[in-house]
């Protein structure tokens, strides 16, 4: 079986291509622009390990190439599709709208389009908690109304309705992940833990917003790819949308006093709430669950524990 996955150096994407590549019966081919809105470094090395298995191949490639995306359909003829190449970042999209349509829309265009065009089997795609925006009800289900509050959720937004324009009108079937505040080994060096975490072993100031009076929906890696490999051995008949979630929120000052007992003391300067930071963010995950029987979420306190073992191991890849 061949299998191919966009931003495979991304965090995520490489998670979960490095479990995949336990199954010695699939070929795997990952593409990515390395993109320098964070630390090439950090991909590199992720491509690099991922290099180590003999079936897996590696393409430079942007999803805006749609050339060069239909060509590699041709050699490789996929089975299954996953989409993991997107702009990250919340306050980015506020300093670079642009880059987002281009990437996150017109890109995710251009690779459903391929992937209908070659009859793919399976494709999943990455969505995100920022289309619900700044909800005031909890915990949120896939059937809400979404209101995103900034141009990175509404790119997300736009790629639900193409894949759902896609399944009324070519009867082409996908699933959309909304994954909500994924940590854990091999994350991004712009997200929450990781900041804190830089800025402790190394001696840097740490800006916490809103005095940290905010709530997220923590989701550790290694429980988000258990979810979608369950997920991808089950039959799909539709366009799916499912919350990627602990539906356990937190408040971010527990989070950092509690990553205070493993780490250096933290220059911490507390400033007020940026513009677009949003309150809290908690998701319902009984639909899921309801798909994936008896699955046990890691304890919070366990999976950051790992994440800063880790990070100790590998903080020379956030310079």
């Amino acid at each position: 079986m061949k299998i191919l996955i966009t931003g495979i150096a991304g965090f995520i994407a490489f998670n979960f291509a490095k479990e995949l590549s336990k199954n010695k019966n699939l070929k795997i081919v990952g593409i990515d622009n390395y993109s320098d809105y964070y630390s090439i470094k950090l991909k590199k090395k992720r491509i690099q390990i991922l290099n180590r298995n003999q079936n897996f191949k590696f393409f430079k490639i942007d999803l805006l190439e749609k050339e060069k995306i239909i060509k590699i359909f041709k050699t490789y003829k996929f089975d299954e599709v996953y989409n993991f190449a997107a702009q990250a970042g919340v306050r980015y999209s506020m300093e670079n709208p642009s880059v987002y349509i281009d990437t996150n829309v017109s890109g995710f265009s251009n690779l459903i389009t391929v992937a209908k065009n070659f009859k793919i089997k399976k494709f999943f795609y990455a969505s995100s908690s920022s289309v619900y925006g700044d909800s005031k009800k909890f915990p949120l289900l896939e059937k809400e109304s979404i209101y995103p509050k900034n141009i990175y959720g509404l790119s997300k937004k736009f790629n639900e309705e193409i894949a759902q324009n896609f399944f009324e009108i070519y009867k082409f079937k996908s699933i959309g992940l909304r994954f909500f505040t994924v940590f854990g080994e091999w994350g991004r060096p712009d997200m929450f833990m990781f900041k804190l975490l830089n800025a402790s072993f190394k001696k840097k100031k740490f800006y916490l917003n809103n005095n940290g009076n905010h709530f997220r929906d923590f989701t550790y890696i290694k429980d988000v790819i258990s979810l979608i490999i369950k997920l991808r051995k089950l039959k799909n008949n539709n366009h799916e949308l499912y919350n990627i979630c602990s539906n356990k929120p937190v408040g971010l000052k527990k989070v950092v006093n509690f990553i205070g007992k493993f780490t250096p003391k933290t220059k911490m300067v507390r400033r007020k709430k940026q513009l677009a930071d949003i309150y809290k963010t908690h998701g319902n995950n009984k639909k899921i669950l309801k798909k994936i029987k008896n699955f046990k979420f890691t304890e919070l306190e366990v999976s950051i524990k790992n994440t800063i073992d880790w990070f100790k191991n590998n903080k020379h890849l956030f310079d």
